[in-house]
């Protein structure tokens, strides 16, 4: 029986743990994780939680009794400090733990602002653990002021939480225009002039110069010259994927740890999934930071220890809740040339990304029928007609037969 040891307690960590019990491992299982919380859900986190309509045990992806009913032993808030390859062991909380195979799930870790442009300061916060956002909960006073630095997702979500709860908001992002990184300029579009109807000041196509303040940040500076006074400041400018460890190790790091299409690294026994992991496809050597991919590829990872010897195929979907508006991706839109749109009833609108005449992707505002109907078509490997996908006379199920 060979003993799994798994480091990073996130939703790949979970879910891998998860999966090795029910395909029947009898060995024993170690899940580490530095926090001191069970492993949780981290997307409300910006959502629900911050808006403080959920409470912490809704976070829980398992009830904790879980683990010790299937003989998961859980160690948390205590970080790994070393893995030795050549002993098979890595050190934890001053013990030693063996194992046979071991699992990397150790996520990312959000960029932070430089000391040297005023980031040191009271008052700037990221969002990307419990902790995180519990430190910033009480900032969230209505009339009070938030610069969000970054226009992604995650910035835009705070944005809106913070909206909706009576502040006065700026987001100011660097690049042209806000999701300009992940998006096309119609769904950029579509979220800005969602977010100025709640009366966000989004700037767009200026940086930030400098944050000031006594202490704790009481102004953002920005490139142009203006100074945008505020109470505190969320910097959403992305995350990196935790390799540190692994590199420490000696293992091959190529955006990301680097994995085979099985989940193996350049270490036989180490394996890795979700965030911090990259795996060959046809776009090169990529990293997909969703949900989706954590357990999908977590649970590969799982079914290979058990000597599946599959390779990993991704179907990439993603999703954001700004407001009373849910988005819904569904594809990867790299490579894109033409965008086509499909109004939907109400509100609901579509944008589908085509190279070509192939469907690459879709993104849905509103319009959970052309997100399901777009998902399938792309893992069908499909493509509509462009003409027929914007024809709002068409039935989108008839795409399908």
């Amino acid at each position: 029986m060979s003993n799994v040891v798994v480091i990073g307690a996130g939703q790949a960590g979970a879910a891998l743990v998860a999966k090795l019990r029910s395909l029947g491992h009898q060995g024993a299982i170690t899940l580490i994780g530095e926090e001191p919380s069970p492993p949780y859900q981290r997307p409300p986190l910006s959502k629900g939680y911050l808006m403080g309509e959920m409470g912490a045990e809704r976070l829980w992806l398992r009830a904790p009794d879980f683990y010790a009913d299937h003989k998961i032993t859980l160690r948390l808030g205590q970080p790994v400090t070393a893995i030795d390859r050549a002993a098979r062991t890595v050190t934890v909380g001053g013990d030693v733990v063996c194992y046979d195979h071991l699992a990397l799930t150790t996520g990312s870790i959000p960029r932070t602002l430089p000391a040297a442009i005023g980031g040191d300061l009271g008052g700037i916060y990221t969002v990307r653990t419990l902790a995180d956002v519990d430190a910033m909960r009480g900032e969230f006073t209505p009339g009070r002021r938030v610069v969000v630095i970054g226009g992604g997702y995650i910035g835009l979500e705070a944005a809106a939480v913070a909206a909706k709860l009576g502040l006065q908001v700026s987001v100011v992002e660097m690049a042209p225009r806000i999701l300009q990184r992940v998006a096309s300029p119609e769904t950029s579009d579509y979220m800005r002039a969602l977010h100025a109807g709640h009366g966000v000041d989004i700037i767009e196509g200026v940086g930030l110069q400098r944050l000031v303040g006594n202490g704790h940040v009481s102004g953002a500076v920005l490139t142009d010259g203006r100074e945008l006074p505020c109470d505190f400041v969320i910097a959403g400018v992305g995350i990196v994927p935790a390799t540190a460890l692994a590199a420490a190790a000696g293992v091959v790091i190529e955006n990301g740890i680097r994995t085979d299409a099985q989940g193996r690294t350049s270490d036989a026994h180490i394996w890795a999934a979700g965030d911090c992991a990259s795996f060959p496809h046809a776009l090169g050597q990529i990293r997909l930071e969703s949900v989706q991919n954590a357990i999908d590829q977590a649970e590969l990872v799982a079914e290979n220890i058990m000597g599946a010897d599959r390779d990993y195929v991704p179907m990439p979907w993603f999703w954001s809740d700004q407001y009373d508006c849910k988005l819904q991706i569904a594809g990867l839109n790299t490579g894109y040339d033409s965008i086509v749109t499909r109004k939907g009833e109400g509100d609901a609108v579509s944008f589908w990304y085509y190279r070509g005449d192939e469907l690459l992707s879709v993104d849905a505002m509103n319009d959970p029928r052309a997100y399901m109907v777009g998902k399938r078509l792309i893992e069908m490997g499909r493509s509509p007609e462009k003409a027929a996908v914007a024809d709002p006379d068409t039935v989108l199920k008839a795409l399908l037969k």
